[in-house]
């Protein structure tokens, strides 16, 4: 039976902050070194229903991080014989609990940085990109309705990032930008300036979302000020009886001659 080295500090707390190396390198592990690491434990005696603690305190992590990284790794659903070492019958057991993580959990047993790590991996990958893309839509309700609970400023400054990153490594298509674009309840997509990341990562161009009667004039006036809509294009806005009697006035402001 394989040793368990205890953690210096004892059990680990919700907050506090752990290296992600370990971490990363069961994420982004290839196949024979997964097994390698985890076929050290063969031997445990621990019970099936607790076999995944004992594994996660001897590699330094908290249950939920074992459990994506592993979960998040291409390789892993096709090792089958290491799945019974950590506590499950079959990889989509433990996919399922990985899927409930994933999208419930805000930054507490799974940190900002394992979540950046995860969308990097999973973008390499198909298969994992195809399913990220399923779960991110609930993962980000439950933290924007977190955000609406507690307005707390750590988990909106996260949360920032977050979206940066699923913008700028591809896990966000047209699809969805489509949909956070055609919301009409988008004060967090004011928030994060949503629609500067949408452009900068070139998935809608500037123009297309200025004309757009679902963009709050704020969101507007960021796009004017950093000089991505043409001054026909504004005034075209300003001159067209449709557009909304409170974007208006940015319009205007835009088109006075700068003193």
């Amino acid at each position: 039976m394989p040793a368990w080295p205890e953690r210096k500090h004892g059990k680990m707390s919700d907050n506090e902050s752990v290296p992600t190396s370990t971490f990363r390198t069961i994420l982004t592990a290839p196949e024979e070194s997964l097994v390698q690491r985890f076929f050290r434990y063969k031997d445990s005696s621990t019970s099936m229903g607790s076999r995944l603690g004992e594994i996660a305190k001897a590699e330094g992590l908290r249950n939920e991080q074992l459990i994506c990284a592993v979960g998040f790794n291409h390789h892993a659903r096709l090792i089958t014989e290491i799945m019974p070492l950590l506590g499950y019958a079959t990889f989509e057991e433990l996919a399922k609990e990985r899927n409930n993580v994933f999208t419930t959990d805000i930054y507490r047993r799974l940190p900002l940085d394992d979540v950046l790590a995860i969308y990097t991996a999973v973008k390499e990958d198909p298969a994992n990109l195809q399913v990220m893309q399923y779960l991110l839509k609930e993962r980000l309700e439950h933290v924007e309705q977190r955000i609406e609970e507690t307005v707390n400023s750590m988990i909106i400054d996260r949360y920032k990032s977050e979206m940066r990153t699923v913008y700028n490594e591809g896990i966000a298509g047209m699809d969805f930008a489509e949909a956070r674009l055609n919301r009409t309840d988008s004060g967090f997509r004011a928030l994060l300036n949503e629609v500067g990341i949408i452009v900068d990562a070139k998935i809608i161009p500037a123009g297309d979302i200025f004309f757009r009667n679902t963009i709050l004039p704020e969101e507007k006036r960021r796009l004017m000020a950093r000089g991505l809509i043409p001054r026909d294009l504004i005034e075209a806005r300003l001159n067209d009886e449709n557009t909304p009697a409170d974007e208006r006035p940015i319009l205007s402001e835009f088109l006075r001659p700068k003193r």
